[in-house]
């Protein structure tokens, strides 16, 4: 009872979603960290999304706020890159690196940010002119890209000219190189750790690929791929294959971490970035922006879905052998099923972030600070509320091994 009081205290925190980041993770307790269930991974699984990312920088601050530390991460396209950052430093200092990362790009490349106070005066003015001020943001972004992450090619690159697959895009990611390497230790992301996962697209074979410091030396370049979303970003060579962002096939590394064998028993928090469900757009504007959320949405309930299927039936395979004679236990059919079948159990924690009324089309790409604050926000309350819910962290103990927590779709 009084670790469920704890985390409801934790919870009670709710942040400002129109602002005020800073002062609420300044002012983040010191809580005890919570006792665990005896599960044997622990993974936090990162969502591509662009500017969108903060808001899994928030997940993660929670989680370490709770003592809670991963032992896998997985991540596509700007899950990617976080997941870098935090793999990349020691617990203690994640936090403070993601910080650093996030204020970095979302400053222009070229010319100099606005004061904070105007940023905020134009950001917590009315919603026109917070709507028009996001605008010029996001456009900002297509000029002049942002500091520490892409800047444009000069010249652009004309549509017919025949260049190299790594300078066919409208934006050079040389910067995204030379800030992971200054802020991520790739020796402790490739130590073992923390298991690390990042997917890619083989630009030539259109296959997908994991890339996994169990099996493959990682560098900046592994997960940059993972991010080189065309025709934005060039295709990223490594060992002379080119790679795009693995977002184009699947936007959730979910299924990687579930389907791991050999099974173990798995606490996973899937921080997505694209709510699929939403308001039906009524103009032009609005559908380019459902358009996207459905897109990159896409696969996620599916996968989840599924594996709860799939695992349910594993769970049901294993009893029924209990329930075997011994003397026909040698027999290939209930050797194949034993094959088959588990006993491990599955708790996924669902994170979606959810659109506020200043994002547009263009929230993918809109690195302003006072945004990148909200989304960084929204992450933090997110997590804090679900870790509040009592139960939760529980080992799941149906009939399928496992079971979803969405604080969004079980509020409603």
């Amino acid at each position: 009872m009084a670790e469920r009081n704890a985390r409801r205290v934790r919870a009670s925190a709710i942040v400002d979603e129109t602002g005020g980041q800073h002062t609420a993770s300044r002012t983040a307790r010191a809580a005890p960290a919570l006792a665990l269930p005896p599960y044997q991974t622990v993974a936090l699984v990162l969502q591509g999304g662009g500017a969108l990312g903060a808001y899994q920088a928030g997940v993660y601050e929670g989680l370490h706020e709770a003592g809670i530390v991963p032992n896998w991460i997985a991540g596509i396209s700007i899950g990617a890159i976080n997941t870098a950052l935090i793999a990349g430093n020691a617990p203690e200092h994640r936090v403070a690196k993601l910080k650093t990362f996030w204020e970095t790009v979302c400053q222009p490349a070229y010319g100099l940010a606005l004061p904070a106070a105007v940023e905020h005066a134009f950001f917590d003015s009315s919603a026109p002119v917070r709507t028009a001020f996001t605008t010029m943001q996001a456009l900002s972004a297509i000029v002049d890209g942002q500091k520490g992450f892409f800047v444009p090619r000069v010249p652009p690159p004309l549509p017919f000219t025949q260049g190299t697959p790594d300078t066919a895009s409208w934006y050079d990611t040389a910067p995204l190189k030379a800030t992971l390497e200054r802020l991520c230790d790739f020796d402790r992301i490739n130590s073992g750790e923390t298991r690390v996962s990042v997917a890619a697209v083989n630009v030539g074979t259109g296959n997908f690929a994991y890339f996994d410091n169990q099996h493959t030396k990682l560098r900046a370049e592994h997960f940059i791929a993972s991010g080189s979303l065309p025709p934005g970003f060039a295709a990223t060579e490594i060992d002379g294959e080119f790679y795009w962002d693995g977002g184009l096939m699947s936007n959730t590394p979910l299924s990687e971490v579930i389907q791991a064998t050999p099974r173990r028993d798995t606490l996973a928090f899937q921080v997505d970035l694209w709510s699929a469900r939403g308001p039906v757009p009524t103009n032009l504007t609005d559908v380019q922006g459902r358009m996207k959320d459905i897109q990159y949405s896409s696969r996620t309930r599916l996968v989840t879905d599924v594996m709860q299927h799939s695992q349910r039936f594993r769970h049901v395979l294993r009893e029924v052998l209990s329930r075997v004679a011994p003397e026909h236990r040698d027999d290939p059919w209930c050797k194949l099923a034993e094959e088959l079948s588990s006993s491990h159990r599955y708790n996924v924690f669902q994170l979606v972030y959810r659109d506020k009324e200043f994002d547009g089309n263009y929230k993918d790409y809109q690195f302003g600070s006072s945004t990148m604050n909200v989304h960084w926000g929204c992450g933090l309350r997110d997590i804090r509320e679900s870790l509040a819910q009592p139960g939760w962290l529980d080992m799941p103990e149906n009939d399928a091994g496992f079971v979803t927590h969405d604080i969004h779709r079980d509020q409603r």
